[in-house]
């Protein structure tokens, strides 16, 4: 073999033991920059190829934690309509990008296959849930509100003194709702003359 040729092929064996060794982490911590093994000496070639779920986000919508009163803001990383990431919102005055262990996992409270996703409604005396579209339900819960107003309202006591109120319905919130949504429902139900409007934070 040629004198060139062997120069050669000993240079590209020497390169493969660089290589190799350069795949070590041990050698990479000892005369790299990273002599803590903390950083990039520690990385695997997979790790290195890795990427955020968040980098390939179509959009990222705010929104608000639906777990607790506190009303943590989330971010909810979007692609291709489908939620692919939630995180907490460094903008929230409320939380300031920190999520509890079961506010950092509502992604698969979204993304479950067992999620609920349409209402489900249960005729009187019937034995079996029905699907039902969101429209159709929203105005049947309408129409009871306005019936059950109508029948429970009371104009005035047995003394002739001015009530304007009814007992029809109540309101009964719970730890989902935060203060401003407590503060709507207030002023729905009162503006309709309900009495009986309550939240207990731990239901």
């Amino acid at each position: 073999m040629p004198e060139g040729e062997n120069h050669h092929v000993a240079r590209r064996a020497c390169m493969g033991v660089r290589t190799w060794l350069g795949e070590w982490p041990i050698f990479r911590q000892a005369t790299g920059p990273d002599p803590l093994g903390r950083g990039a000496a520690v990385q695997s070639p997979r790790t290195q190829a890795l990427g955020p779920r968040t980098a390939d986000a179509d959009e990222v919508v705010k929104s608000i934690c639906p777990y607790c009163a506190v009303g943590c803001g989330q971010n909810v990383y979007v692609r291709d309509g489908r939620v692919t990431q939630i995180e907490g919102d460094p903008d929230s005055p409320v939380s300031r990008g920190r999520l509890c262990p079961k506010g950092s996992a509502s992604t698969s409270l979204v993304t479950s296959p067992s999620r609920v996703t349409t209402v489900k409604y249960r005729r009187p005396h019937g034995t079996e849930w029905e699907d039902l579209d969101l429209d159709t339900a929203l105005d049947m819960i309408a129409d009871r509100v306005i019936d059950a107003r109508r029948r429970g309202w009371q104009d005035t006591d047995d003394e002739g003194r001015v009530l304007r109120r009814t007992l029809g319905f109540s309101s009964l919130g719970g730890a989902t709702l935060d203060n401003e949504e407590n503060y709507l429902i207030k002023k729905l139900f009162m503006a309709l003359g309900a009495i009986q409007v309550e939240n207990q934070a731990r239901i």
